[in-house]
């Protein structure tokens, strides 16, 4: 029997079909069952939780009043909006985007309607939670969305609500906390209570921290003697604060003017910018000296300059005591006038002689440069002298204020001064009309006459 040539259509089809055919012809067997059923199996795939459990799911939809999550449940997971943020009113379209993985907390397995009730901004809060207590235990700051302003500070975003007081959001009292709004803020945690959901933050505590180091770079770079630049940052009774880029810097209320201050207010505002030298610097307690008088020209020199023994100077007297009166003869440079030297006669008590504001002409008998201290006198000033003019160029303060004595001022005050007599004679002119006539003087009794009678 001849052997059969093989059909060469039968090859093209054989060779066509892939060459795992037989295993995609295989029927699927399940192995590893352990007997379960098909429904079982399944079942086994699904995540197994319970109430107050974290899952983690997919969003798959957002509507206006909920967010759908794809735990991997047999159903998918229905997020309440109010469950969505610790904000008020909020649109799911903000907290959430279709596709983002989030985490969520079960409320409920299963409600009345047995769907599956998440929570997002309880998860939040557990994670939150977590986090704000490793803080709160390392002191490492966290990191917050300010949210709301309240009255007495700040609304924190830390997945919780965290309260900062205003004075503690800034190194520096803030005037307008709502300047912070929406602004992402590092602050520490100072107070942390679980049972009652308290979160108290201070933001301070962090920029005093960074503080510290710029502190230590000032100090490091600054000397005795430097010329820098400031701004005031705080005024106070006893002096002014000037902020030094990073760190503050006093200036006492006695190296503000050359001249009597009392109170720095006088010539210093918060804001304002200023040159300063450095006098002092105590590294260990990281504070600094500042004199503002020392960058503007000292009077002394000019009166070292100018004047002289002997010389007389005009003045004015700043201050009445019992044992004298000191007198301003520059901007800053006052000297004594001992009451010995008020007057040619015995003087009990200055006042007698002068007065505070007064203008006076005075000799000067001493200057001590190294003390910068002056000795003058009101009684050893003749007619005669010569008045030195001003060394720092000023007005006399003998010096009348001026007056307008122009022809209108004259022929106004003529008018008036004729008003104002016709005014006079028209009131005489009344008080006469209106005036009773006085009655005769009744005649006296004769003294004699009263003899008789008695």
């Amino acid at each position: 029997m001849l052997d059969q040539e093989p059909d060469a259509s039968a090859a093209v089809v054989e060779d066509a079909q892939p060459e795992d055919q037989d295993e995609l012809d295989q029927p699927i067997v399940v192995d590893d069952l352990d007997g379960m059923s098909l429904e079982d199996a399944i079942d086994a795939t699904i995540v197994a939780f319970e109430d107050g459990d974290l899952v983690h799911g997919k969003v798959v939809k957002i509507d206006s009043d909920e967010v759908l999550l794809d735990i991997g449940y047999k159903s998918e997971g229905v997020i309440p909006s109010k469950e969505l943020s610790i904000r008020n009113d909020v649109d799911p379209h903000e907290v959430v985007s279709l596709g983002e993985e989030i985490e969520a907390l079960v409320l409920q397995k299963e409600d009345k309607d047995g769907r599956l009730i998440l929570s997002k901004k309880r998860a939040r809060f557990e994670l939150a939670w977590k986090r704000i207590e490793g803080a709160a235990e390392s002191g490492e700051p966290v990191i917050g969305k300010v949210i709301e302003v309240v009255k007495g500070g700040l609304i924190l975003d830390l997945g919780v609500r965290g309260f900062l007081p205003a004075s503690l959001v800034d190194i520096r009292r803030v005037q307008d906390l709502d300047e912070f709004l929406g602004q992402e803020l590092r602050a520490k945690v100072i107070e942390l209570n679980r049972s009652r959901n308290n979160v108290v933050l201070s933001r301070r505590a962090v920029l005093e921290e960074e503080r510290k180091e710029q502190r230590q770079q000032i100090l490091d770079k600054l000397q005795p003697g430097d010329v820098v630049e400031g701004q005031i940052s705080n005024i106070v009774d006893f002096g002014a604060f000037v902020d030094l880029d990073g760190m503050d810097g006093l200036i006492h209320i006695s190296e503000l003017s050359w001249s009597h201050v009392n109170h720095p207010s006088e010539v210093l505002e918060i804001g304002q910018d200023v040159q300063v030298k450095v006098l002092d610097i105590d590294r260990d307690r990281q504070r600094i000296s500042l004199g503002l008088k020392q960058t503007q020209s000292d009077p002394w020199q000019q009166v070292l300059s100018s004047y002289k023994e002997g010389d007389v100077v005009e003045g004015r007297v700043t201050k009445v005591v019992t044992f004298g009166a000191f007198v301003e003869i520059l901007p800053g440079v006052e000297g004594l006038v001992h009451i010995s030297e008020l007057a040619q006669h015995h003087v009990e008590n200055p006042r007698e002689v002068v007065s505070q504001g007064q203008p006076v002409n005075v000799k000067i008998i001493e200057v001590d440069g190294d003390r910068r201290r002056l000795s003058l006198s009101l009684k050893r000033v003749e007619d005669t002298d010569p008045v030195q003019p001003r060394a720092d160029g000023a007005e006399s303060v003998h010096a009348r204020p001026a007056l307008d004595l122009s022809e209108d001022v004259f022929a106004d005050a003529d008018a008036d001064a004729e008003t104002a007599e016709v005014d006079d004679s028209a009131e005489e002119a009344e008080e006469a009309v209106e005036a009773p006539e006085a009655e005769p003087e009744a005649e006296a009794v004769p003294e004699a006459e009263a003899v008789v009678e008695e």
